[in-house]
């Protein structure tokens, strides 16, 4: 047919401009230091994520049926709870109805309005739950439905005639490099929610399958700890002491056998503050703490992590006289933010030069063991598949006799990846379902 004809003729051409135009790139590449990435990595990178979506990821729809079941329950508990604290029966999701219940009817104090009223947004509601038990009926039900349609409707709509999901990797929308999944999403599954985490049960093997779930531990500390060569960070990792406790140790002054599950808590949330160049006020919200004393809990930090400081320093520095930062594999991201004359966009600039060296040579790390290890599974002529990946996490579908050989493989191909100046770590769990193995 013409239409047919067309569109030949437009992939015809689409590809010829892209073969014109190979000297031009290879030599920007060249010139940016970038085509062994392109190359090594990025390359060879889109054989293994083809393979991934073709394979895709099993779903038991019965199960997925009955978590439906579930959520719909639950909804319709909270509906319930929440119209008897109302007093009255009301649309939840109109933000207009919702307004006039929480502050005109139970005169909570307004924190927002809009032009259309009253602002119900998620902080407005977080800062609004000491004054009223409706408040968190409110937060759940609104984190409720968005699983339903998102992961319940949405995934179900998605299931192929093979009962698998085929998602989309996309390698050049973010970027720090790493990598995104469309159509549906299944890198943002909200497991922190005890409902949310529930999504993953129904993300099985099929029968005589297992799913292998390998985890990079602390990836991105570890990478900062190599980059700035910070030796007291680094001798924890050395050491196979929990960084957290040391972090905590040192920020409290204490010995890391005296830190308490709080303390520990309070330096997890410094340690991945530092990494994204959190603000004194962005601490302060995270731990739960007063901006003064998030100010002093960052100074006492880079104190003790003088190599750490350092390098926030440096890469600043570097970033806007270059413009730019690269990762370890020489990825590189513009930051035309820092020649900007508004001092809060010039602020998101910096955070961006200090966190993309390392959340990007993170990703790049990830990216190289997903090809090894895609690699060396054909190689051993094993029916075993890549299945998926979520940021430092790799899934394998494996065949029951297959077991151990592919966690030897998965552990080999990810732990000797790259050779840094302190030992990558993997953590590697079995299960029947996604769920099980985490």
């Amino acid at each position: 047919s013409d239409v047919y004809k067309r569109q030949l003729l437009d992939i015809a051409l689409a590809t010829k401009g892209i073969f014109n135009s190979r000297k031009i790139i290879e030599k920007k590449l060249n010139d940016d230091n970038m085509l062994e990435l392109f190359y090594s990595i990025e390359m060879p990178l889109s054989e293994t994520l083809a393979s991934m979506e073709t394979v895709g990821m099993y779903v038991d729809k019965e199960k997925l049926e009955e978590f439906g079941k579930e959520i719909s329950k639950r909804i319709e508990e909270l509906e319930k709870e929440i119209y008897m604290f109302a007093g009255e029966e009301f649309n939840i999701n109109s933000t207009q109805q919702l307004g006039t219940i929480l502050f005109d009817k139970l005169k909570l104090p307004t924190k927002k309005k809009t032009k259309t009223g009253y602002s119900t947004d998620k902080d407005v509601l977080e800062s609004l739950e000491e004054y009223h038990e409706i408040i968190p009926l409110i937060i759940e039900y609104r984190q409720t439905m968005k699983l339903k349609s998102t992961y319940v409707d949405g995934l179900k709509a998605t299931i192929k005639e093979d009962s698998r999901i085929h998602t989309t990797f996309m390698q050049t929308v973010t970027s720090t490099g790493r990598l995104s999944s469309v159509e549906p999403n299944l890198q943002n599954i909200p497991i922190r929610l005890e409902l949310g985490s529930k999504i993953r049960t129904f993300f099985t093997a099929p029968e005589n399958k297992k799913i292998v779930d390998a985890d990079y531990s602390q990836i991105e500390l570890r990478v900062l700890s190599h980059i700035s060569k910070d030796k007291v960070m680094q001798q924890a990792f050395i050491d196979g002491i929990d960084v957290h406790k040391v972090t905590a140790s040192q920020v409290f002054g204490v010995n890391v056998e005296d830190v308490t599950k709080q303390m520990r808590s309070k330096a997890k949330a410094v340690n991945f503050g530092i990494v994204y160049g959190i603000s004194e006020f962005g601490l302060a919200k995270n731990v739960g703490t007063s901006w003064k004393e998030a100010k002093e809990y960052i100074n006492t930090y880079f104190e003790k992590y003088k190599g750490i400081h350092e390098f926030m320093q440096n890469i600043v520095k570097e970033a806007k006289e270059k413009g730019y930062v690269t990762t370890l594999f020489n990825r590189r991201r513009y930051i035309p933010e820092l020649k900007n004359k508004n001092k809060n966009i010039v602020q998101f600039g910096e955070r961006i030069a200090m966190n993309t060296p390392i959340q990007g040579s993170a990703a790049d790390i990830i990216k190289i063991a997903m090809n090894k290890l895609y690699k060396v599974l054909k190689e051993n002529n094993l029916k075993s598949k890549l299945v998926m990946q979520v940021h430092d996490e790799l899934i394998v579908e494996t065949y029951d006799d297959e077991i151990e050989k592919v966690k030897l493989l998965m552990k080999e191909a990810m732990e000797n990846v790259v050779k840094l100046d302190i030992p990558l770590d993997v953590d590697l769990n079995v299960g029947k379902s996604w769920y099980d193995a985490k």
